[in-house]
Formats: C-alpha cells, sequence, structure tokens
C-alpha cells in the first residue's frame, strides 16, 4: 500500500504522533514545551522517525533533514540544562525546537502528496506547483510562527523582569 515497505511503515507510523503532540503543544503553549509529557512523548517520536530515515530514504536530502532533526532535538531538549544561556536558552530552545517541527512537516507534506491517493498520487513532479505551494506555506508558517514565537517570550521576559504589567485573565 503506498509503496511503503514494512520499515517505511515503522518510520511512518513511529513520526506520525509527533505532528498532533506539535500542534497541542503550538496551541496550548505557544511553543514544544520539552519538560512535559507531550514533549517527551514527541521526542521519542521525533528520534523514531529521523533516525529510520536512515534506513529508508531514497533521497539524498532526506539524509540531511534526518541529521538536522537528530542535532535540533539533542540541542533544544539539553539546552534548558545549561543555566548559564540565561533568557537566551529559552529562545534557542523554542527556535531549535520548532525547526524540528518544520523539518517533519517538509516530507510529510511532500511524501504525502508523492503518494495519496495510491495508484494516482497529487503530485508526480517534484517541481510541481501544488506541491511547491504547499513547501512555500510551511515556510511562510515557520516564519511567522517563529516571529510570533520571539514576541511572546521577549514579553514574557520583560514581564518577569517587571518592566510590563502583568497579564490579566481574559487580556
Amino acid at each position: 500500500m503506498f509503496g511503503i515497505s514494512p520499515l517505511g511503515w515503522v518510520h511512518t507510523l513511529g513520526s506520525l504522533p509527533a505532528i498532533p503532540l506539535a500542534i497541542y503543544m503550538f496551541a496550548r503553549y505557544g511553543r514544544i514545551v520539552p519538560r512535559s509529557v507531550p514533549g517527551a512523548l514527541y521526542l521519542v517520536s521525533m528520534l523514531i522517525g529521523a533516525t529510520t530515515v536512515f534506513l529508508v530514504a531514497r533521497e539524498t536530502v532526506s539524509y540531511g533533514i534526518g541529521a538536522a532533526t537528530i542535532l535540533l532535538l539533542l540541542a533544544g531538549y539539553s539546552i534548558g540544562h545549561f543555566p548559564q544561556f540565561g533568557r537566551a536558552g529559552a529562545y534557542f530552545e523554542t527556535i531549535f525546537l520548532t525547526l524540528t517541527a518544520f523539518l517533519l512537516m517538509v516530507p510529510s507534506v511532500s511524501e504525502t502528496l508523492r503518494r495519496v491517493p495510491d495508484g494516482h498520487p497529487l503530485v508526480t513532479d517534484p517541481k510541481s506547483p501544488l506541491l511547491l505551494g504547499a513547501l512555500a506555506s510551511l515556510f511562510v508558517t515557520l516564519v511567522v510562527g517563529l516571529t510570533a514565537q520571539i514576541i511572546y517570550l521577549r514579553e514574557q521576559g520583560w514581564r518577569m523582569a517587571g518592566v510590563l504589567p502583568s497579564r490579566k485573565a481574559g487580556d
């Protein structure tokens, strides 16, 4: 089905939970929160996907995406353990982990469009306007999302420092 090998299904189904987990954390917290239950599940799911990609990838770029994802996950999940980064650590953590979600979605969207519906995929050419438009939409979402996250973190930092008044419920 969909031309996916058994190992490919392990890769796909292992990494699939990371998508709703990321959506949940972005909606609830505005970012991926590594020190939470959804954050721990996200890490496991992402590591399954990022490590198994080396066994199932057909394109060279997939190896780069897998390696970058692993490095960003390790950096994002460990930076909070280094207090010398101070407030900058929260920015790095947010940027690194948001980039992992982006790196998850790029091949997810690409592979879905190139495999579904089974036997008659929506996209057969990597230069298809539909595929390029979908990937451009992901990139715009990344830029807008990271900008909003950084503004929010900056505002929270000023609040913690007592420069801005605390928000009241309903504001």
